[in-house]
Order: C-alpha cells, then sequence, then structure tokens
C-alpha cells in the first residue's frame, strides 16, 4: 500500500473513532442528571424513583422513597414499565448508571417523555441522598 492510502485510511479511522466517540456520548447520555441536579429537580418534580438493579442489590441498600424496583437483566423492567403511566416523570438508577440509561432509553423509545437517568447508587448516597438499608 502507498503511503497517500495508507495516510487516508488511517484519517477516515481515526474521523470514524472520534465521530464514534463523540456520537456515543450524545446518544448514551440522553436525559442525564448528576445528583446535584436530581436532588434540585425532585424538590418541585417528585416523580417515580425507579432502582432498575437486581434483587439482591436492592436487598442490600437502596435509596429512600424508592418506589420501585424493577430488574433490568431479567426482564421484569421491560415488562413492568408498560403499565406506568407516559404522563409522569421517572427518575432511573443502578449500580453505575449504565442499566438505569439502558431503561431511561427504552422508555424514551416506547413514549415516555420525562424520563432522566440519575446515575449510580453508590454517587447518589455520596451526594447526601438517604440510602434504606
Amino acid at each position: 500500500m502507498d503511503l497517500k492510502k495508507m495516510t487516508t485510511y488511517t484519517f477516515l479511522i481515526a474521523g470514524a473513532f472520534i465521530m464514534f466517540n463523540f456520537l456515543s456520548g450524545f446518544i448514551g447520555q440522553g436525559n442525564s442528571m448528576s445528583p446535584q441536579q436530581f436532588m434540585e429537580a425532585r424538590v418541585n418534580t417528585p416523580g417515580v424513583l425507579i432502582d432498575v438493579r437486581t434483587p439482591g442489590e436492592f436487598k442490600a441498600g437502596h435509596l429512600k422513597g424508592t418506589d420501585f424496583n424493577f430488574d433490568l437483566i431479567s426482564g421484569e423492567f421491560q415488562r413492568k414499565v408498560t403499565a406506568l403511566d407516559k404522563n409522569e416523570t421517572y427518575y432511573l438508577y443502578c449500580r453505575s448508571g449504565n442499566r438505569s440509561g439502558q431503561a431511561a432509553r427504552m422508555m424514551r423509545s416506547a413514549g415516555f417523555e420525562n424520563v432522566y437517568n440519575i446515575g449510580g447508587f453508590q454517587s447518589l448516597v455520596r451526594a447526601g441522598l438517604e440510602p434504606n438499608k
């Protein structure tokens, strides 16, 4: 392969990598809130708080005031979310923010507009939210 083709391929690969990372961050974050933003938002819009972790994780500790524990991994979340009011506001959390981000995207795809990924349980507790053990 000549130098010109190699430079072109390198440029295309680097450009694709940069675009993928940019779009992944943009799409993946969706309607995310920091713990502080969540605490401020909940003052005026209490909404429904959903933990999407496994029952074992939930039992080991969850946020006080959690309305539901719908396990995303087992498929429970996907089954139960269909019964929820699409006009309500929902705040989702998990261990790290990954599963709750996936769940938030699923809900938005299903027509829920006010859905927020508030991140991981430990981050929320460190920010001052009260755990329930």
